[in-house]
């Protein structure tokens, strides 16, 4: 898959706009609305919707929050990333061992984690369980 355009971000977010009610008429205020619900300037709001993109991590993350966009999603949107980049990065490399999850899950107790880690070993591929 290829990664977008700085332009094909500016028609995204210009929707995304729109649809959240900023008005992007020259005189509708909209670009300075959302500017600062995102913590934003107003002049970067402006650059990215004449298509001049973005790639500063921090200003996508706060037009991701300000618009209530999952960070990832708006990556892909901006070009930073492609949507098979994001995919692969949000799978989950290696594999845990029984003792981390027991921390993950909390469990501290001695017994408690010997009962959980028999319960994992057995269901392991390659062994005798059921």
């Amino acid at each position: 898959m290829r990664r977008r355009t700085p332009d094909e971000f500016a028609s995204w977010l210009h929707a995304q706009l729109t649809t959240h009610g900023y008005s992007l008429t020259p005189r509708g205020g909209g670009v300075t609305r959302f500017a600062e619900a995102a913590g934003v300037s107003k002049a970067t709001i402006s650059r990215i919707l004449r298509g001049e993109g973005s790639t500063d991590i921090t200003v996508l993350t706060r037009i991701a929050d300000a618009l209530g966009v999952r960070p990832g999603a708006i990556l892909v949107e901006a070009g930073v990333i492609d949507p098979d980049e994001l995919g692969a990065a949000q799978r989950p490399q290696g594999h845990m061992t029984a003792d981390q999850a027991a921390d993950e899950l909390g469990i501290t107790d001695p017994t408690a984690r010997n009962m959980f880690r028999g319960v994992v070993d057995s269901l392991r591929p390659g062994t005798n369980a059921g």
